[in-house]
Formats: structure tokens, C-alpha cells, sequence
């Protein structure tokens, strides 16, 4: 994107001109579009288009940095003529006490970004299922999501898109490997259980610490989720600590091992269903039928 034209989407305006920023930018841009063409995000065809048939996405925003970098790179790479996709940016209001309902459409129309704001008190819900002690997030996100999914299907999407980063993948992966005894983690393209939306995260590549230096460096008004955020001894809080000594001792421990996610090799695991085991055969050299035959020599 060419920031010096008169036509630059608002969404950057007044960007940093400093080489630190503009590399930082770069770098997401990168990661993103990387992403998206690595695990086929754009669907078949969307580039030649004709007709109105352009696909398009629903931009979960939920005013954290992650959602923001998310949608404003998304916007870069449309710009740039690099996502042929429409992009309609969605705020789910779960009637969170304190929740300032206003930060959000405020910013998306100043920002000339097409939106849909859906209040839905999923909080309560929460509040009064989950015991005291137990953490919010599984069902909360669970509520969210079906939320998300019925909007994607009335405003006629193909995608959910999520602001799930490089560090979101990584703290699920080891979550499930401490807690759930299973090597899994959040996939950055699949389809939900219905069968009729796709879930995207472009954002699967790209560092926690640069969408924090990004939204922070564009001064978007951030909301913290005031939720789970307010629980203390979560098991991804947990993992993120252990994650940050590894890095802190070692630099760039976090992205060797999300190389290793994308690295995987079934016959060194231990899955049967994932690798036929007992189908394996030596190449030993076999013993003649004739007794009487000359062996060879080697």
C-alpha cells in the first residue's frame, strides 16, 4: 500500500514513518498473506469472480490488538489487490459489565470499515453455568462461536475469521499436551461441525509481541476482556509463563518449536491411526525356495 496517495483507507492513516514501523508492518503483511496462500484460504476462483459472486468474510473484531492487526492487514492485502474477498467486520457485545459498547461502531464508521455490532448476553449465561473456581473461557467461547457462525450464515459469509496468532497456537498446542493428553492445537483453516462455514486465522505466522507493537504503534482503542482476563491461575496464563522463561533463556525457542508444528512426521509418533505400524517390512534378503541355489555373494 502506498501510503502517500490521497486514496489511503483510513485504517492508516497516520501510520509511523519510521523504519522500525514500516519493517515491523512488512513483516505482518508477510506472515499474513504466507498464511492465507499456504492453507488455501482464498476459495477457488474468488480471483476472476464475476457476477457478484465475490466470497465473503465475517472479521471477528473483539477491540484487542490481535482483531485489530487482524483486520487492518486484511484491509492492506484487499488494498493491495492481494485478497479479492468482501471483508464485513463483526463485534460481538456479550453484555459484559463495563463493556464500553460504544469504542467499536464509533471507530469502525470513522474508519469507513463496513460492520455489524450484535449484542448477545452470553455473560450471564456464563456466570450462571460455570462453577466458582472454574474458568470462563470454554464455554464462553463456545457461545461466541455459535453466535458468530449464525451471523457468517445471515449475512451470507463463507468465513469466520479469527485474530488468532503464532502464540495463541503454540499455548493450545502445549495446553493439550499438559492437560488433554492429545497433540492438537488450533488448526489455521478448517470447517466448522455443520459443514457449511470455513474458520480462517490468517494470523497463524505472525508474533503476539509484533500485533502488540502494531495496534499499539496505530494508537487503536484496545478493550481487554474484562472476563477471562479478570480470572487468576488460568492453565494458558500457566503456559505462557513457561513458554516466556523458555524464550527469555533462549531466544527464538517460540519459533522453533512452531516450526515443529509444521514439521510433523507421523512414523517417528506414536499413533497407529496415524502411521501403519505393523505394516512396516525390512528389506532383508529372502531365503530361496530351492535349497540347492547358489546364494549370492555380496
Amino acid at each position: 500500500m502506498l501510503d502517500d496517495n490521497d486514496d489511503i483507507h483510513p485504517l492508516f492513516a497516520g501510520a509511523p514513518s519510521s523504519t522500525e514501523f514500516k519493517k515491523l508492518r512488512k513483516r505482518i503483511v508477510r506472515y499474513t498473506r504466507e498464511a492465507i496462500e499456504q492453507y488455501g484460504m482464498i476459495e477457488p476462483g474468488a480471483r476472476h469472480a464475476k457476477g457478484g459472486q465475490t466470497p465473503k468474510w465475517l472479521v471477528c473484531l473483539s477491540g484487542g490488538k490481535d482483531s485489530y492487526t487482524l483486520l487492518a492487514v486484511l484491509y492492506e492485502l484487499k488494498w493491495r489487490g492481494l485478497l479479492p474477498v468482501d471483508l464485513l467486520a463483526c463485534n460481538l457485545d456479550q453484555g459484559q459489565p463495563g463493556f464500553p459498547a460504544t469504542v467499536l461502531p464509533e471507530f469502525l464508521e470513522r474508519m469507513q470499515v463496513p460492520h455489524r455490532i450484535e449484542y448477545q448476553d452470553t455473560y450471564s449465561i456464563v456466570m450462571d453455568k460455570v462453577p466458582e473456581g472454574r474458568t470462563f473461557c470454554a464455554l464462553c467461547s463456545r457461545l461466541r462461536r455459535g453466535n458468530l457462525y449464525r451471523i457468517a450464515r445471515e449475512e451470507g459469509c463463507s468465513a469466520v475469521v479469527l485474530g488468532h496468532h503464532r502464540d495463541d497456537i503454540l499455548e493450545t498446542f502445549f495446553m493439550n499436551l499438559f492437560h488433554g493428553g492429545r497433540l492438537a492445537t488450533m488448526p489455521p483453516k478448517l470447517v466448522n461441525e455443520e459443514g457449511d462455514l470455513f474458520l480462517y486465522r490468517p494470523l497463524a505466522h505472525v508474533a503476539e509481541a509484533d500485533c502488540d507493537r502494531f495496534a499499539r504503534a496505530m494508537n487503536y482503542p484496545i478493550i481487554p476482556c474484562d472476563l477471562c482476563g479478570s480470572q487468576d491461575g488460568l492453565q494458558r496464563q500457566q503456559v505462557k509463563q513457561i513458554l516466556d522463561g523458555w524464550e527469555a533463556n533462549s531466544p527464538g525457542r517460540r519459533q522453533v518449536m512452531f516450526r515443529a508444528l509444521m514439521n510433523a512426521r507421523p512414523s517417528h509418533l506414536l499413533d497407529p491411526k496415524l502411521f501403519d505400524f505393523s505394516g512396516l517390512e525390512t528389506n532383508s534378503i529372502k531365503v530361496d525356495a530351492n535349497p540347492e541355489a547358489v546364494p549370492k555373494l555380496r
